[in-house]
């Protein structure tokens, strides 16, 4: 699954194009490498955030192959570092 629609479909980002812009400003890392939106995800991988004053980790358990419900998406993540 792309990194866009990873960060929409868990809801770390709200919608797609936000988490569109937010990985060409270059503030999303994946295994600690800059990813671009079409990065594609697994299992495993750390999702890294930076916002103007923290840095969110995620570690990635699972990844949907469709859309999941709002009990469902966070299940997807397990928040590392805040």
């Amino acid at each position: 699954m792309r990194l866009d629609k990873f960060l929409k479909v868990s809801r770390i980002i709200k919608r797609r194009t936000v988490a569109n812009e937010v990985c060409d400003m270059a503030r999303v890392f994946v295994n600690d490498n800059p990813a671009k939106p079409s990065k594609q995800i697994k299992e495993g991988d750390i999702i890294s955030i930076e916002y103007k004053v923290k840095t969110l980790k995620a570690l990635v358990l699972k990844v949907p192959t469709q859309n999941v419900s709002v009990n469902e998406a966070s299940a997807l993540y397990k928040i590392i570092d805040e």
